[in-house]
């Protein structure tokens, strides 16, 4: 119990300090979002006008008062669950933008990671079995090459051949004429446009849990109790999934939720790339028009999603692992 109670008020802990450096990152980003706004609107070599940009910053709701005064204020809203208006997409709430984002990064970036993972402990924990074969030595050596190559690179590649070159599949965006819905032809337009932005990420996915858990697992495998369950005349099936690859999987386990936490945040250069209408390409858009609302809103999903799959990875942990407990104790 105790084990249990340490990690739910260290969870609390950080999720205080994250939401206090959720405040203070943004504002440390130079410049104005009403400035940045009223410059579009005047054109890019136009001059800005001082009542023009007070006229902006009181139409957006921007926070006025000191440091101190804006962090209390943004306690107390985000009590309340109010996020404030975006300033890219004046004048929906941010909750209205996130929502409309989020489904699209959940089946996107959630699928393929649970795919990758599968995939890479799959192919790790054989290869650990079969190792110094030439299996082994193809996966390592492939995974390590591919590892290599970063996964916008893989979605420029594809892209160019895939969309421009071929024309087999959309150069972008999520869905084309269909309107959206739950019908069938909706959801097979935007599974046909998420072909492209979800091979990219599965190609590099994979690659951390394959070298991972063939890492570990060929440690286990020189464990004492694989030799005894060997000598127990136990079949090779048993002894590679029931004692090396169940125990090897262990640390995997905390690192898939945390992936899966960071789903959240989708994939920002691939998204874009793709113009794909994920949270990754809203956060860049976040990004680069100082929605501070917005971008403050975006970061805290992250943050609140890594941090609550590291507090079910530790309580899984415990309940799967006794040794943890009894360590902590």
């Amino acid at each position: 119990m105790r084990y249990f109670t340490r990690k739910i008020v260290f969870f609390l802990a950080t999720l205080w300090a994250a939401i206090t450096l959720n405040f203070i990152i943004p504002r440390l980003q130079p410049g104005d979002p009403a400035e940045v706004m009223v410059q579009k609107l005047a054109g890019k070599d136009a001059q800005l006008n001082p009542a023009a940009v007070e006229a902006m910053r009181a139409m957006l709701g921007a926070p006025e008062g000191s440091l101190f005064e804006q962090y209390i204020a943004y306690l107390k809203a985000l009590s309340q669950g109010d996020f404030g208006i975006s300033y890219t997409y004046y004048p929906y709430p941010v909750t209205e933008v996130i929502g409309q984002a989020l489904p699209w990064t959940l089946v996107l970036v959630g699928v393929t990671q649970i795919l990758a993972f599968v995939i890479g402990v799959t192919l790790g924990a054989y290869a650990a079995w079969r190792r110094n074969t030439r299996f082994d030595s193809i996966v390592t050596l492939g995974s390590t090459f591919l590892g290599t190559l970063p996964s916008f690179w893989i979605a420029l590649l594809l892209l160019f051949v895939f969309g421009y070159t071929t024309g087999w599949f959309p150069t972008g965006g999520g869905y084309s004429s269909t309107s959206p819905g739950l019908n069938v032809a909706f959801l097979g337009d935007a599974a046909y446009h998420s072909l492209l932005p979800a091979l990219s990420l599965l190609i590099s996915a994979p690659i951390g849990w394959i070298l991972g858990m063939r890492n570990t697992m060929i440690m286990n495998l020189g464990e004492d109790y694989i030799r005894l369950a060997k000598a127990k005349g136990l079949p090779d099936r048993v002894v590679a999934l029931r004692y090396a690859a169940r125990n090897a999987l262990l640390p995997s386990v905390t690192g898939f939720a945390i992936a899966l936490g960071g789903v959240l945040g989708g994939s920002i250069l691939v998204e874009k790339i793709y113009d794909y209408p994920g949270m990754g390409r809203l956060m860049d858009e976040a990004i680069g028009n100082r929605d501070f609302p917005l971008l403050q809103a975006l970061l805290l999903f992250i943050i609140v999603g890594v941090l609550l799959a590291n507090l079910i990875a530790d309580l899984l942990y415990g309940v799967l692992d006794p040794r943890v407990r009894r360590a902590e104790s």
